[in-house]
Formats: structure tokens, C-alpha cells, sequence
């Protein structure tokens, strides 16, 4: 299959320290893949290269052609600054911005676009609530509305079941699974297993590089999970960032 991402011994990291190291490996075009790991695996840094956020700081992310603004990213709750006034229609709104610019505002035609992504969430009627007054479960919802407007080619959704009940857990799987039925290359960093297992066919278990990828069942392994987390908890923070190679792991 046709490589949607395509990671060559790649690190990341923050003040050239390294959160995720000598990372090899393709994503196809159109996987449903979930990353899994430790709090620390790299999960999140992970993310942030792809969209773009962190250039690496060695190695390099083929991104198959696709342009950083055709992927749609959906950050942690706790990134969105919950006290800023805005309500939840025109939070909604911003993932127009390709089309309407980054101070486009939301034009009348875009109205019933906006409308409608937040009914296929179930946030019908919550247009003009500020966005700080939603429980963990509504602020999901509203962040899924907001991908759906960008209609993107990829997907990465960063922890988006944290603190959200099952209703709406099952809600967005099923939204999940719809963007996944279109072809579309959708990556998620999950904390529950056994959701990994019912929803998503492939998996990358990351303890700042890859300790086992491939299908679901076979890196899902109670020595493939104890062998990250003995990788995490042995990991130096203060480490330099790698500089010599070292032996990267590949997709299964």
C-alpha cells in the first residue's frame, strides 16, 4: 500500500533533548492506527511532528504529498484555553480557517456547514454556549465538530476519549470509524487497551521509539506492554540528543 507517513530515523524533542528517537517506519494511507504507550512514551511529541508543530531534530517525516494544512489535528483538552470568550459556534468555525483564512470570520454561506458538524456530534443547540461552560464530554464533542469541518486526508487525534463518558466515547468511535471507512488516514493516541482492540486494527506501542508495531493482537502483548514501560522508566531526561545510530525499529 501507499505510504501516507513515512518516519526515517527520526527524533524529536524539546531544547534538543530527546522525547522520541531513531523512530523508522510507514504509516499507510487510509490506517486506522492507534499509538499507545506509557505517560512519557513520546506520544504526544509524536504528534506535534507530524502536524507539523516541532521540526525534527534528527531524521526526517515523508508526509506522501499531503500539504501540513490538509491534516487535521485534534490537541488534548487541556491545550484549549477554556477561558477564552468565544462561543461554540465560531470555535467550530475555525476549522474552516483553509478556506476562510485565518481572520476570514465564518461566512452565511458556512453557517449550515457549521450547523451541521455540530449536529453529526450532537451539540445541536449548544451553538451559543461559551466553550467554557462544557463538561469534558461536550468540549470532545466540539473538537471532533471541528475536524470534520476540515475535511483532511489525515487525521491525528491526540488522547480524545480523556475524561469523556462511554456514550460519548462510542459516539465519536463510530465517527472514527466513518472517517475510516472514506479512506482517510486516521492515528489516534489512546490510553484504553481494550478499546485499541475492538476499534483499531493496528497499533504502535512508542516508549520514545518503537517497541512493537503492527496488527493490534500482535503488539499488544504482555511483554511487548511491560518492555515499555521498563524502556520509559529507564529513560534519561537529561540525555543529549542522539547523534549516532542506533538500530531503528520498523513497522511489522
Amino acid at each position: 500500500m501507499v505510504a501516507q507517513l513515512q518516519f526515517n530515523d527520526l527524533t524529536l524533542g524539546y531544547d534538543r533533548h530527546p522525547a522520541v528517537h531513531h523512530l523508522s517506519g510507514e504509516i499507510a494511507a487510509g490506517a486506522l492506527l492507534a499509538v499507545v504507550g506509557p505517560n512519557g512514551a513520546g506520544k504526544s511529541t509524536l504528534f506535534r511532528g507530524i502536524v507539523g508543530i516541532l521540526k525534527p531534530l534528527a531524521g526526517s517525516i515523508g508526509r506522501g504529498g499531503v500539504d501540513i494544512r490538509d491534516i487535521a489535528y485534534l490537541p488534548q483538552s487541556a491545550d484549549i484555553d477554556r477561558s477564552f470568550p468565544i462561543s461554540v459556534f465560531d470555535f467550530v468555525g475555525t476549522g474552516l480557517w483553509r478556506t476562510s483564512g485565518s481572520f476570514g470570520g465564518v461566512g452565511k454561506a458556512a453557517r449550515p456547514k457549521i450547523a451541521n458538524a455540530l449536529a453529526a456530534v450532537g451539540l445541536s443547540g449548544f451553538e451559543n454556549r461559551n466553550i467554557g461552560t462544557l463538561s469534558g464530554g461536550q468540549t470532545q464533542r466540539m473538537l471532533f465538530a471541528r475536524v470534520l469541518l476540515q475535511d483532511a486526508r489525515v487525521i491525528v487525534l491526540d488522547e480524545p476519549f480523556n475524561a469523556v463518558d462511554a456514550r460519548t466515547t462510542a459516539d465519536l468511535v463510530t465517527l472514527i470509524g466513518r472517517w475510516h471507512d472514506e479512506g482517510r488516514t486516521v492515528i489516534a493516541a489512546l490510553h484504553d487497551m481494550e478499546l485499541v482492540r475492538t476499534s483499531f486494527p493496528e497499533t504502535l506501542l512508542l516508549a520514545r521509539t518503537a517497541v512493537a508495531w503492527g496488527r493490534t493482537d500482535e503488539v499488544l502483548t504482555t511483554a511487548n506492554q511491560a518492555e515499555a514501560r521498563r524502556m520509559c522508566e529507564a529513560f534519561d531526561d537529561g540525555a543529549a540528543a542522539c547523534t549516532a545510530a542506533a538500530s531503528p525499529a520498523r513497522a511489522a
